[in-house]
């Protein structure tokens, strides 16, 4: 055994900042994310899946591993005192389990985990996702698809385990040196050349599905910024036969979260179109790893952003699913159309959970089974025939089906995207952030306004008594003390989202995911800290866009809007 004083923990010059699990995928802010934390990270993740048998995604050392990236900065290069080089240190870690890596370059996440899948191997995307410029991270899969929540732990321990082996080794045996960077200089800075593979059949899944049709005549501006799959929104649609408009690409990193796309967000897109000096059907674009997708819309004289949670209803409708399962944030106008009866129990917010739900309705027997999420991910697991076609599932967020579904619907029914999504029940959505908002202090809102027994997930207020149930909506008994913390909740709320807003008394509270409120007149409003980052968000639903735009504006209003007001009781 070495000496003590030998130990490459004793020789670091920082201190480490472990990475966590967001929604799905773990991040980090750029500042801690040195190569040794993400190598250590990811030979733990590939000795978990090397654990595990086939069935459940297992891998075998010498296998083919995938691997591809966005565009910021930090996952390719090193940045800020020797941060970031991300594809690097997951190169390296690859080869150190006996993987075999494979590089697939610049290319969607939904590509890449299509062509590994595709192949039954694992794979990796290093990616921050949406999320601000100054973090990143990375989400691996397993040879069957997306991790598990119930991997999260197992996995943690097995992180534990990895970092004690490689800090407690001889500093001049590591291949780190005090920084937490590669010591070879090649290795630190360098990795394999890309391979196209996976960007290629990526575009092939979509031209062979909607092979016979045809977006001649459809006028598109594709908002490229810095989303990994900006070509992709030209070369796809073109080859479908849309007349695409490439702009605004940018060199620099865009944040994009389709989630909550705002006022100054659609100013950047009107001034696009109006730099153009041509007028077009619809503005696509995706976040930075291309994985959810944003349509936006001329509507008389402005643009109008269509949700997630409505693109994912127009799709689903337009491949004639027989189950859709979402997570609790989604607009109810899911539940009020024709594909109320389809609509699987709302899942926790993140692909993880609404993969799972997924699979619950392929074991009722349910055969077209997708799902989707309110920032426009949408996702399948079984394969949809439509037209003599056949769309092979894919489960995991993809930005480019949902696009490409309702450019299609609006076309072939020779209606604009307005009027296509007014044929869904008339419900509106927004959603909005606190950015920089310390999760600590989310927690403590949610579980100041939430039960003490996380059985109970549902609180109906009426007239003269209130009743709970559970997640499956099992009748729970309702005690003194229960009716006791959900009359202060309900006075609570009611103070904080009151009438000076326009709201009226709240009739029910969901827990499935943060705190859903539901009022008397059918606004909601529910707020919840993100997965991702230190961020706490709003989500609205009304029957007028303005005035489900006005809650999600005054959730967020500085210095006194209602999640402040929320941060002050706590």
């Amino acid at each position: 055994m070495p000496a003590p004083t030998d130990a490459l923990r004793l020789h670091l010059a920082y201190t480490p900042q472990p990475l966590k699990f967001g929604t799905s995928g773990r991040r980090g802010e750029v500042v801690h994310l040195t190569q040794l934390e993400i190598y250590t990270n990811v030979v733990a993740e590939i000795r978990y899946l090397q654990s595990l048998p086939q069935s459940e995604g297992g891998i075998t050392a010498g296998d083919d591993f995938y691997y591809a990236h966005d565009l910021r900065p930090s996952s390719t290069q090193l940045v800020d005192n020797g941060r970031g080089g991300l594809c690097q240190a997951v190169e390296q870690a690859l080869k150190s389990t006996g993987m075999h890596p494979i590089n697939l370059g610049a290319i969607p996440t939904p590509a890449l985990t299509y062509w590994a899948l595709k192949h039954g191997k694992g794979s990796i995307m290093v990616t921050g996702s949406h999320i601000p410029f100054d973090r990143n991270g990375y989400k691996l899969n397993t040879s069957k698809g997306e991790l598990m929540k119930r991997n999260e732990q197992p996995i943690n321990d097995k992180v534990a385990l990895t970092r004690e082996e490689l800090l407690s080794e001889p500093y001049a045996q590591s291949l780190f040196d005090s920084q937490g960077t590669i010591r070879d200089v090649a290795a630190r800075s360098s990795f394999l050349p890309a391979i196209a593979d996976g960007r290629i059949a990526y575009i092939q899944r979509y031209l062979d599905f909607f092979k016979g049709e045809t977006l001649k005549g459809t006028k598109l501006l594709a908002y490229q910024h810095s989303a990994v799959g900006r070509d992709l929104l030209v070369e796809i649609f073109e080859a479908l036969g849309a007349e695409v408009t490439p702009a605004g690409r940018s060199d620099t990193f865009v944040p994009i979260d389709t989630e909550a796309i705002d006022q100054t967000q659609l100013d950047t897109v009107q001034e696009l179109v109006n730099k153009t000096g041509q007028q077009f059907d619809a503005i696509t674009s995706t976040d930075g790893d291309s994985d959810r997708p944003m349509i936006i819309a001329p509507e008389g004289d402005e643009l109008r952003f269509f949700g997630g949670d409505l693109l994912g209803m127009i799709t689903a409708e337009f491949l004639g699913i027989d189950a859709a399962v979402v997570p609790i944030s989604t607009n109810d106008a899911i539940d009020r159309g024709p594909l109320g009866p389809v609509t699987e129990p709302k899942t926790k917010i993140g692909s993880p959970y609404v993969i799972a739900g997924m699979e619950r309705a392929i074991s009722k027997g349910r055969r077209r089974v997708c799902g989707w999420e309110a920032n426009g991910g949408f996702l399948t697991t079984s394969d949809i025939e439509r037209n003599g076609n056949i769309l092979t599932g894919l489960p995991t967020r993809d930005a480019f089906l949902p696009l490409l579904c309702a450019l299609f619907a609006a076309h072939n029914r020779k209606i604009t995207l307005p009027e296509l999504f007014a044929t869904l029940p008339r419900r509106f959505s927004r959603a909005a952030l606190l950015r920089k908002f310390p999760r600590a202090t989310s927690m403590k809102i949610i579980e100041r306004f939430s039960p003490s027994e996380d059985v109970i997930q549902d609180v109906s207020y009426h007239p003269e008594h209130i009743v709970i149930r559970d997640a499956e909506q099992a009748p729970l008994e309702l005690k003194d003390h229960h009716a006791e913390r959900f009359d202060r909740i309900r006075r609570e709320l009611q103070n904080i989202f009151s009438a000076e807003f326009g709201f009226d008394q709240v009739k029910q509270i969901l827990y499935t995911d943060g705190v859903r409120i539901i009022f008397s007149n059918g606004d909601v409003a529910h707020f919840r800290p993100s997965g991702n980052a230190d961020e706490l968000r709003i989500y609205s639903v009304a029957d007028t866009q303005d005035r489900a735009d006005f809650i999600a504006s005054q959730g967020v209003a500085e210095p006194n809007g209602l999640l402040r007001r929320l941060e002050q009781m706590v």
